[in-house]
Formats: C-alpha cells, sequence, structure tokens
C-alpha cells in the first residue's frame, strides 16, 4: 500500500473530482474524503470490500466506507446494496450522496496499479490482506474512532478474521462471503471501489501511444471476454509485450504473449543442460562417507584405540 494519501477536499462535484486523480495509475493510490470532526468523537463502523479482483484489465481497487454508528441507517436510506447488483448510473448517484453526508460519512480508496498486481502474484504475496490492514490503520492514523469493522471476503472467513483481530485487538472484527449483501457499510465500501475503478479505466491513460476503438473497446477486461481478448492481441508488441494496463501475470495475457511476442532465452537456461567444470563452494562442506586419516597419524603409524 502506497505512503502517499491524496485527500479530496471539495467534494462538491464528486466524479469530476475523484477523475482528476486518477490519469496516472501506473502506480498505486491512495485516495480518501474529508473526515468529520464527529468520526474521531464517537463511534464509527466501517466496511471493506473491493472492485476489479477477476479482469486481466486495470487496477483493482480497494475501498473502505465508514459512518457513524449511530447514523447507520443513512446508508440504506441512500440504497447502498451489493455493486453488482446496481447499473453505473445507480453506483454514481449513491456515491454522490456518500460525499455530500460528509458530517457523518467518509470513504478511501487504495488503488492498486496493475504492475503491482502481477509483481506481488509473481511472488506469492497476498496483497489484498495488506491493503484492507493499510485502510483501517489510514483511518486510526487520521483518529477516526473505529469500533467495528464488517469485510467482505472470497476466502476462509475465519482464518482472514483471526488475522485481522489478532493486529487489531481493541476493534470488532467480522468477515464474511457475500458481507457486501449482508450488512450496509460493506455494500457502501463496494459501490466507492467499483465507482473509482470505472473512473479509471474509462480515464486510462496510455503511455504506449494506444487509441482505443469506441465502438469496441477492450470489453469487460475479463479473461474469457472475446472483446477483452481481441483488444489484448492487438496491442500487444512482439518485445516489449502489452501496456500497462494489462496484468501480464494472468494466464490468458500469458498464453498470448507466448504465441504472439518473440520468444526469450535467459543465459541461465543455457547453463542448466551443460557439463558444470566448475567446483560449487557447497562441495567443500559435504559431508564424506569415508574420513581419510591425516598425514600427522599416517607417518607415525597411529590407529585409532577402538580398531585395537
Amino acid at each position: 500500500m502506497s505512503d502517499k494519501c491524496t485527500i479530496l477536499e471539495d467534494l462538491c462535484t464528486p466524479l469530476q473530482t475523484v477523475k482528476t486523480h486518477l490519469n496516472n495509475i501506473q502506480h498505486n493510490k491512495i485516495l480518501r474524503s474529508k473526515i468529520s470532526s464527529f468520526c474521531k468523537v464517537e463511534k464509527c463502523i466501517v466496511g471493506i470490500d473491493e472492485a476489479g479482483r477477476g479482469p486481466v484489465l486495470g487496477p483493482m481497487v480497494y475501498g473502505i466506507c465508514f459512518c457513524l454508528k449511530k447514523e447507520e441507517s443513512i446508508l440504506k436510506k441512500l440504497g447502498c446494496a451489493d455493486s453488482k447488483s446496481l447499473t453505473e448510473d445507480k453506483r454514481e448517484d449513491i456515491f454522490k450522496k456518500i460525499c455530500f453526508q460528509n458530517d457523518f460519512l467518509g470513504w478511501a480508496v487504495d488503488v492498486i496499479s496493475p504492475n503491482q498486481i502481477s509483481n506481488c502474484m509473481l511472488r506469492r504475496q497476498v496483497y489484498y490482506i495488506y491493503s484492507a490492514i493499510g485502510l483501517i490503520q489510514l483511518l486510526q492514523k487520521n483518529e477516526v474512532n473505529v469500533s467495528e469493522v464488517y469485510i467482505d471476503t472470497v476466502g476462509p472467513p475465519e482464518k482472514y478474521e483471526e488475522k485481522l483481530s489478532k493486529i487489531f485487538p481493541d476493534i470488532i472484527i467480522k468477515v464474511s462471503k457475500k458481507a457486501d449483501s449482508l450488512f450496509p457499510v460493506v455494500s457502501a465500501a463496494s459501490i466507492c471501489a467499483k465507482v473509482i475503478r470505472d473512473l479509471a479505466l474509462k480515464n486510462w491513460n496510455f503511455l504506449e501511444s494506444i487509441k482505443i476503438n469506441e465502438e469496441n473497446g477492450w470489453g469487460s477486461g475479463y479473461p474469457n471476454d472475446p472483446q477483452t481478448k481481441t483488444f489484448l492481441k492487438e496491442n500487444i508488441d512482439p518485445i516489449f509485450g502489452f501496456p500497462q494496463i494489462v496484468r501480464f501475470s494472468w494466464s490468458t495475457a500469458q498464453n498470448i504473449l507466448k504465441d504472439n511476442a518473440v520468444p526469450v532465452y535467459w543465459s541461465d537456461d543455457d547453463n542448466e543442460d551443460s557439463d558444470d567444470t566448475n567446483t560449487s563452494i557447497t562441495s567443500f562442506f559435504k559431508q564424506s562417507d569415508v574420513l581419510s586419516k591425516h598425514p600427522f597419524f599416517i607417518e607415525r603409524n597411529l590407529t585409532p584405540a577402538q580398531f585395537l
């Protein structure tokens, strides 16, 4: 998670304000709303969810929404529900309302770049756990009085919940599958994450000077979408690979690279099959089955006592 956080003070026009900070997602970004003084004094509930876990294109966004516990009912009145069940226009409308209710509502997002996602996968790092931890710590750092946290997960909730409870022993942690349909505060976090991911994709700035056909675009961005596969095949450089919007560690991208890019041979590959005449330094530390006598004992015809 990035150490830098951009605070969006003026959210009179939320979508336009957020959009100006999403022109370049080659690196991770943290964005958050203002934090009301009420949220620093009174108990707050927190929801965490992500958008964009599965696509081969674009960033993944972890969203967090916090709300005064006594004002929790406002979330249902705003229409907060699982973001996947809402239209794009409806999500944007609810996001605006969340921003306008700044006295007792707030949000933050961790926008994880495609490049970071791929690098973490290659290193077998579980980036989403650290993102959730970082967002909670961000609220604590800014003195939000967090009392309860509800998190949506696709993995084993018990293990995840135990880990977070140890890190935040003073907070009630509840990790659930389908939490975005069970807890309105998680639904709100899901909406914030989805709206900001969609804005990031719409306003993606291609450093590779790629021009997108507005009629076809890149489809849904999911690996099995034929339109997305076409985009990948049409925008691959045979030497440098894909533009930075692509998560190159996804199998769909790797297969297209294999079929359409120039093969790369590493010098280490050639050495694997060759006869290595150099003695490995570790060979000097291997234990020998037969212990040879030291010349001192041989010259004096000395024999170990147990052999006499």
